[in-house]
């Protein structure tokens, strides 16, 4: 060939290789498009457990100073002797971890508004404030008046809620309590108390007209409400418990059991459940303690378990679960937290007619730390029209401090898992999957168990794979027992 032709052929494969090229862009552009076209963008946070303690003297300046100055208060130079007192602190009041400090929740939100930007709502689903926090308050400030610690609690908790809204400015926040979200103590709140009408505000401020009114007078009676999702979604609404009454652990502030607020939450519950379903509407609910078996806090016991002995429960009884399982045809997804980890589970009716229908439960993993995983967040799709969680991709930092890290996608749950969506069906053939696998074997076992502690690689632990896996879609005590101890010696 002639200098000239293979020039010419030369650039006429170049013309012809940037022409393919963007076709190419084009179609996955005009693809991109058609799939954003279908589905909407949501932010799922929980167990942020924000810790205003970590350097005590700046501790004194925030609880006089308003939440708008906070920032300001915590970028400043830590002082002198903040390592040492903090130390004090944590030995006082035995603290196993740290939670979430300034550095950590500044990177998080800066790592929210860059990759959260086109997220239609915020789900944040409990545990605003730091383990411990009454006695961390105490050795602090230790001649506090109740009032003084109850005000101090609300303004962290409004710093927490103020931080999101700020990052992605005109995004709703719905969120829930959860069981360290209190004026009286860890697993400890009084049902219709100042602390609930004070705080409803702070929960309700992104509602609007008469559907803020309804939220706060329930939220005031028992940190309960409901909201409707924003449009695209159609007939969609939103239920957020407040289901640390129905905690196994719950006592009211005076350190008494009282089951009269879960009851009363429960009553609510069905009356929501029941005007959704008269009236057609799809439902997601969101809490923040899980039902069903504390499996780890039940590995202890599995030898006494099998001989007759009681698992752990997350909740006092299994009335929460059933009522929701009751639902499938009104429930689209139920979100719950607590454990800090990335999780699924099913919730499945009592009764197998041909009306009744599983339901999909989303855990969300934490911001904190403290149990030694990386902090996350989670990215979820939806289809406004059916209201299914179409996709979700996990968003991890590369440490546990916030300083200098990066923040990356772990998983996307469609591409790791191959399901179409997170659906109940998708849900229940994983679960089935995990329980034919024993041996933790399978290429779905391995991915479940590399992502759900976010940060840690959970693989090679066979001894907790199927007792765990048993915790997955058994709500009831006797159902898990036979579970766990069907093949055990």
């Amino acid at each position: 060939m002639r200098m000239g032709e293979r020039g010419h052929a030369l650039a006429l494969g170049c013309f012809l290789a940037v022409v393919l090229a963007g076709l190419e862009a084009f179609a996955l552009a005009q693809s991109a498009q058609g799939r954003d076209a279908k589905t909407v963008e949501a932010l799922l946070v929980s167990d942020i457990h924000f810790d205003p303690f970590s350097d005590p003297t700046k501790a004194v300046k925030l609880a006089a100073a308003p939440v708008a100055e906070w920032n300001a208060i915590l970028a400043a130079p830590a002082s002198a002797d903040a390592h040492a007192r903090w130390v004090k602190i944590e030995d006082a009041c035995s603290a196993h971890g740290d939670d979430t400090t300034f550095a950590l929740y500044r990177s998080s939100l800066r790592a929210i508004q860059a990759d959260a930007r086109g997220a239609k709502f915020v789900l944040l689903s409990g545990d605003l404030i730091a383990h411990d926090f009454s006695c961390k308050y105490a050795a602090v400030f230790p001649k506090a008046a109740p009032d003084a610690y109850r005000a101090f609690v609300e303004k962290t908790m409004d710093y927490v809620l103020t931080g999101l809204r700020a990052a992605l400015p005109g995004v709703p926040v719905y969120a829930a309590l959860g069981n360290n979200d209190s004026d009286c103590g860890d697993y400890r709140l009084n049902a219709n108390s100042p602390f609930l009408r004070e705080s409803a505000a702070l929960f309700a401020a992104d509602l609007r007209g008469r559907e803020q009114t309804q939220a706060r007078a329930s939220f005031a009676a028992d940190g309960s409400y409901r909201v409707a999702l924003p449009a695209p979604f159609v007939n969609t609404r939103l239920l957020v418990l407040n289901n640390l009454f129905e905690s196994s652990n719950y006592q009211s502030c005076g350190g008494k059991a009282d089951r009269a607020p879960a009851a009363a939450q429960i009553g609510w519950l069905k009356a929501q459940l029941n005007e959704a379903r008269a009236k057609k509407e799809k439902l997601w609910v969101m809490a923040h303690i899980p039902p069903g078996v504390n499996s780890y806090a039940t590995a202890r016991k599995w030898r006494a378990l099998c001989a007759g002995g009681e698992p752990q429960m997350f909740l006092a009884s299994e009335t929460l679960p059933e009522v929701l399982a009751g639902y499938g045809d009104v429930i689209r997804l139920v979100i719950f937290a607590h454990t800090h980890m990335d999780e699924l589970r099913l919730l499945a009716p009592a009764s197998s007619g041909a009306a009744q229908k599983n339901v999909a439960v989303k855990m969300v993993a934490s911001i904190s730390p403290i149990h030694g995983n990386n902090p996350s967040f989670t990215l979820a799709t939806i289809d406004p029209k059916s209201s299914v969680l179409d996709d979700y991709r996990v968003i991890v930092a590369s440490n546990r401090t916030g300083v200098d890290a990066a923040w990356s996608e772990e998983y996307d749950f469609r591409k790791t898992f191959g399901k179409p969506a997170f659906t109940a069906e998708a849900v229940r053939d994983l679960i089935a999957g995990f329980k034919a696998d024993p041996a933790e074997q399978s290429t779905a076992s391995q991915n479940y168990l590399r992502y759900t502690m976010p940060g840690v690689d959970m693989r090679g632990m066979t001894l907790l794979w199927q007792p765990y896996v048993c915790s997955l879609t058994n709500s009831s005590t006797a159902v898990y027992r036979q579970c766990v101890c069907r093949n055990a010696p």
